[in-house]
């Protein structure tokens, strides 16, 4: 009788502690490594606004931005293993893990506008492309904009043979290595939680980057000059677990989902926004002077990177590159 009792008391016990862990939140941890107030800080700070009112909290986002948990070389990693469940990587990343179809949005004068972009991020060739991470545990849930990147360094960069000899920081890119050659750089690749020191020290010379990143990270208080090229695009994809995601309930991966479109409608919306508002802060500064390039120089510019094109495609792949191409040119 008192075995029964014990048995009795135990099982109402685990019924107890059950019903405890099926009410806690689901913890969703969404690191980043740029600052709160860029267009993917405030769009990851949307996004866990978003989610955890449309699940009525039975989801909790933790967002870690400014490489707070890992630096962009581990965070991929830490996703892989389950350490985090959410990122939101520039489109670059993806080369080293092996998807090198993903190179194609580094290639520079790639896409002459946002519509040319979205034509790709938002059709077929956007959705293929996110398919194929499915076999490194990874699902692709959205593109996110930071749009055209300016380059920068201690000297006036306003033609091709201005370029030689300095050593321009870039991400981890087969694509950004073999475009800061064709200009006659030493590209050198570093975190970018480094690279404000890497300038301040002269360990690089210069770097490229979207206004909003250059300005919250203080880029424009240790680069003299600024060239207003817009040769090429910085975008991210947002990515979870892939073991993670397939293991949620279905309302509550469909809840996330529709969050996450909201926080990506929001976040293409402010994107230009805050570049044009950094560009403005940091002209308004006066520590950086900015070049803004004659056609001819344009064109100068053009002819030394377009060849770059050719150069990768037995990388990223012929159709890929001319499919881009296509789709740019409507």
């Amino acid at each position: 009788m008192k075995l029964k009792t014990i048995l009795v008391a135990l099982a109402a016990t685990a019924c107890i502690t059950a019903n405890a862990f099926a009410q806690a939140p689901i913890v969703i941890k969404f690191s980043h490594v740029v600052a709160t107030d860029t267009p993917k800080g405030q769009a990851a700070a949307r996004f866990k606004q978003l989610a955890e009112r449309a699940t009525n909290g039975r989801v909790k986002v933790e967002v870690y931005p400014n490489s707070q948990l890992y630096k962009d070389k581990e965070e991929l990693e830490a996703l892989q293993l389950g350490a985090v469940q959410m990122l939101a990587p520039s489109l670059a990343k993806f080369g080293p893990l092996g998807v090198k179809e993903f190179e194609v949005f580094d290639l520079p004068y790639a896409f002459p506008n946002k519509q040319a972009l979205y034509n790709v991020t938002e059709g077929p060739i956007g959705k293929s492309l996110l398919k194929k991470l499915e076999t490194k545990g990874i699902t692709g849930l959205a593109y996110w904009d930071n749009g055209f990147k300016i380059m920068s360094a201690n000297k006036p960069l306003y033609t091709p043979t201005d370029f030689r000899g300095l050593k321009m920081r870039i991400q981890s890119s087969k694509v950004l290595d073999a475009q800061m050659r064709a200009l006659g750089a030493n590209p050198q690749v570093l975190a970018f939680s480094e690279v404000y020191q890497a300038l301040q020290t002269g360990v690089v010379d210069g770097t490229e980057n979207p206004p909003s990143n250059m300005y919250t990270q203080k880029m424009h208080e240790v680069q003299k000059y600024a060239t207003l090229s817009n040769h090429g695009y910085l975008g991210y994809a947002v990515i979870v677990n892939k073991k993670f995601w397939d293991g949620l309930p279905a309302d509550i991966r469909t809840a996330l989902e529709g969050a996450m479109r909201e926080a990506t409608t929001y976040e293409k919306a402010i994107a230009q926004r805050d570049n044009d508002m950094a560009l403005d802060a940091m002209k308004k500064s006066g520590r950086t002077q900015f070049v803004t390039l004659t056609a001819q120089q344009q064109t100068a510019w053009k002819n030394a990177l377009l060849p770059v094109h050719k150069q990768m495609q037995s990388r990223i792949g012929a159709d890929l590159v001319n499919a881009i191409a296509k789709e740019s040119a409507k």
